[in-house]
């Protein structure tokens, strides 16, 4: 059998951990497995779910300073960051494990007003999830745990960066639920295949290209799919703004944890001395702590591989070649490591890729718009729609722009990055397929009418 390495992208020296890729075979195997345990699992009382998920909960708990190392170790995400994953994770757990006595069906008026008219939801089955490495905890567990709650058996691929704490989670959960109710498959995209293949329902997160794939598949077999697709996310910046404030907020969300999050900010849509606003952008970015992802003071950490940080200097070089000046960052840092000094371009010349495509890196544009109804049209004009904000202290704005942002997200006066896991979370346009994640609306059963 073939192994895939996990390494420290601060350290690549550092083998984090070598796990199996996985074959058909295995998968196949995993699933039946799922299957068998999902039966009995579906049976038992929601009371039983739900401790078992408060189960997990405090087993986490238990083992958060150890996970959360394991996080900065594996994924380079910044101590800090790391530990409120962890502890975002644990809250899922519990916060789902109450949603399991959540009404489960209606009740109609019968047609003859005597019978008892009424819907159940039941679960999908196995549920298939494909998990990106950015959050190697909260994204697995806000996808399993909603399933799981309803009755659902689950697979949990892993990104191929991250295997090591996907395998420390099923270690950690092992005692609070039963045997095969949560498997872990590992390997590269041919096993996400072969799982889409093979399940009674798919959530995916991860890039446009893959996701596309599997909601086609997922549709040609007739199961439900969740896809989340990434963004090229806008902060729009009004005259009237906290300017100071604007700066320091779209700083952290452009460049903490290097860029590397889906609500990440991409360009920064000035109305007003654009210019003017690039340097305090400039300023509050060279103020950000950069450097070693175990250190407390540390906000931008390395890009997950080589790959990543050549994406960003390329971006950033290619922008410059055609006109655009880069303020600050646009090289790789020399230190081992894949890091990359975080990055402001102006002047960017209309359908570079800064301004169209998710770079998945500390690296954002500046642009310039005339009007705040310029700035909302240049916010809209790509193919995602995940998240943007809007900076304003003019009341009428931010009840009538925000509502133009098309994105599934729409923030007044606070960065891009970040969500509530109570809250329903997903885009528009191809930012997102399917029903949306978290929150009540997390669709993992289908209501059936009894006959």
């Amino acid at each position: 059998m073939d192994y895939i390495e996990s390494r420290s992208p601060q350290a690549p020296d550092d083998l984090v951990a070598e796990v199996p890729d996985s074959g058909a075979a295995e998968v196949t195997a995993a699933v039946e497995r799922a299957r068998v345990a999902g039966a009995d699992w579906a049976r038992r009382p929601a009371a039983e779910r739900a401790a078992a998920l408060a189960a997990c909960a405090d087993a986490l708990a238990g083992d958060a300073g150890e996970v959360s190392a394991l996080v900065v170790r594996e994924v380079g995400k910044p101590v800090g960051e790391a530990a409120g994953e962890v502890a975002r994770a644990v809250a899922i757990l519990r916060y789902f494990a109450q949603a399991t006595l959540l009404p489960e069906g209606d009740v109609y008026p019968a047609a003859d007003g005597a019978s008892l008219l009424h819907t159940r939801r039941r679960p999908h089955g196995v549920a298939g999830l494909i998990t990106p490495w950015n959050f190697p905890v909260a994204i697995p567990l806000w996808k399993a745990a909603p399933a799981l709650a309803f009755g659902n058996s689950v697979v949990l691929k892993p990104a191929e960066q991250s295997p090591a704490v996907a395998v420390r989670l099923a270690e950690i959960f092992a005692d609070a639920l039963p045997d095969g109710v949560f498997t872990l498959v590992t390997g590269g995209g041919a096993v996400g295949a072969a799982l889409v293949e093979r399940v009674d329902a798919v959530s995916f997160t991860g890039s446009v290209g893959v996701g596309s794939l599997v909601r086609r598949a997922a549709a040609e077999r007739g199961i439900p799919a969740q896809c989340e697709m990434g963004g090229q996310n806008p902060s729009v910046v009004l005259p009237d703004a906290d300017l100071d404030a604007a700066a320091r907020a779209i700083a952290m969300a452009a460049m903490g944890y290097a860029g590397q999050k889906c609500t990440a900010t991409s360009r920064v849509i000035v109305v007003g001395d654009a210019d003017g606003f690039a340097e305090r952008l400039v300023a509050a970015v060279e103020a950000l702590g950069v450097g070693d992802p175990t250190d407390p003071g540390t906000a931008v950490g390395p890009v997950i591989e080589a790959a990543a940080r050549d994406a960003v200097v390329t971006a950033a070089d290619r922008a410059a070649g055609r006109g655009a000046k880069v303020l600050t960052g646009g090289r790789a840092l020399d230190r081992a490591g894949w890091f990359v000094a975080p990055t402001v371009v102006t002047a960017v010349p209309e359908g570079d890729e800064l301004l169209t495509e998710e770079v998945f890196g500390p690296i954002c544009a500046v642009v310039p718009a005339a009007s705040p109804e310029a700035a909302v049209e240049a916010a809209n004009a790509v193919r995602y729609g995940l998240v943007a904000a809007l900076f304003t202290r003019d009341l009428g704005h931010a009840l009538t722009l925000a509502p133009r942002l098309d994105v599934g997200m729409a923030k007044v006066n606070a960065p891009t990055a970040g969500v509530d896991f109570h809250a329903p979370f997903g885009g528009a346009k191809e930012s997102s397929y399917g029903p949306r994640e978290q929150g009540r609306r997390r669709v993992t059963s289908t209501p059936v009418r009894p006959p």
